[in-house]
């Protein structure tokens, strides 16, 4: 099958469909005739998560993917989590509805950048955030993610010296909680920086009664108010069984739509930015490359099975070991 040149310099195939299509049926039916299945992140738009297999955070996608018999799978979410799928799945085709949705937290911290540090620090072993590219994933000793990342550093050895990244805010908590001074790499992600403090001593006396929750990637002063401190699934799981009714919300914004229908009875209040990429004040904090996935570019990617996300193999092959690690302590 032949692709336009087009589609290739853009990453991602924007052939237009009839109209009136029912994309979700389409996208469904494709997922039937080819085995394939869909994957959304959390923080995909509504839409997405609707016509998803599983949705979830990234590395628990990834692997409940890789338990299934799917030859094909459509990862909605952004450029890394779809090696991570590769990773678990080399035997599968590993698609992602749009090449240019990367990270800023997995772009702040580079794998030539790593290794340089690495080189000036021997000695050191590297505890990566799951957020991070494969090549970073191959110079790495352990992997963690937000939910585990207490739990897995726990258990290294005390007097062991690490590096760990690259979201300082998280690994800044992981130090406080568990005593450790780890150096920390100076990455972050653009979303969970922009939260404001003092926007949540706001909603707070807006809504005395309700639950502030904040995800381990946001700064000091806002993790400092949050009552529940945690990942996406960690916030999602606590809203489900608390009796409470109101829950200020300081992650990504998309997370409020799983949260609102596994809780239909319940009021969840986004904390916004302090200002928005676009320089004027809004309601809530949206992740631009998580946006990218849209129905249209999902249809596409299943009819043309392109594009295809591949991972070199003695990248891979590194890259696997401290995700097997971190399976092992956690």
């Amino acid at each position: 099958m032949v692709l336009k040149k087009e589609w290739k310099r853009q990453g991602f195939i924007d052939e237009p469909t009839s109209e009136g299509i029912d994309l979700k049926s389409e996208i469904r039916r494709l997922c039937e005739e080819k085995c394939a299945i869909i994957l959304a992140h959390y923080y995909t738009v509504s839409d997405i998560q609707d016509v998803a297999d599983f949705v979830g955070d990234s590395l628990a996608l990834a692997r409940k993917a890789a338990e299934t018999d799917a030859r094909m799978m459509v990862m909605c979410g952004v450029h890394f989590m779809a090696e991570t799928c590769k990773l678990l799945s080399p035997e599968k085709t590993v698609l992602c509805p749009d090449l240019n949705a990367g990270c800023s937290l997995a772009d702040s911290c580079k794998a030539e950048d790593l290794k340089k540090f690495k080189d000036e620090h021997p000695g050191y072993q590297v505890i990566s955030y799951v957020n991070t590219t494969a090549a970073v994933k191959a110079l790495t000793d352990v992997v963690v993610t937000s939910g585990n990342a207490k739990k897995v550093v726990d258990q290294l050895p005390k007097d062991g010296k690490y590096i760990f990244g690259p979201d300082y805010n998280l690994g800044n908590y992981i130090n406080e909680v568990t005593g450790r001074d780890m150096l920390l790499w100076n990455g972050g992600c653009h979303v969970h920086e922009r939260f404001s403090a003092q926007k949540i001593v706001e909603l707070r006396e807006q809504y005395p009664e309700a639950v502030v929750m904040a995800h381990l990637e946001c700064k000091g002063p806002v993790l400092a108010l949050a009552d529940v401190k945690g990942s996406t699934a960690t916030m999602l799981q606590y809203c489900q069984q608390s009796d409470k009714k109101q829950f200020i919300v300081a992650t990504e914004a998309g997370i409020l739509y799983e949260m609102q229908r596994t809780c239909p009875d319940k009021e969840f209040i986004p904390v916004p930015p302090e200002i928005s990429e676009s320089g004027l004040e809004c309601s809530c904090n949206e992740c631009q490359y998580m946006k990218m996935n849209t129905l249209l570019k999902v249809y596409n990617t299943l009819k043309y099975e392109w594009p295809t996300v591949e991972v070199d193999p003695e990248i891979a092959k590194e890259a696997v070991k401290p995700i097997e690690r971190m399976l092992e302590l956690s």
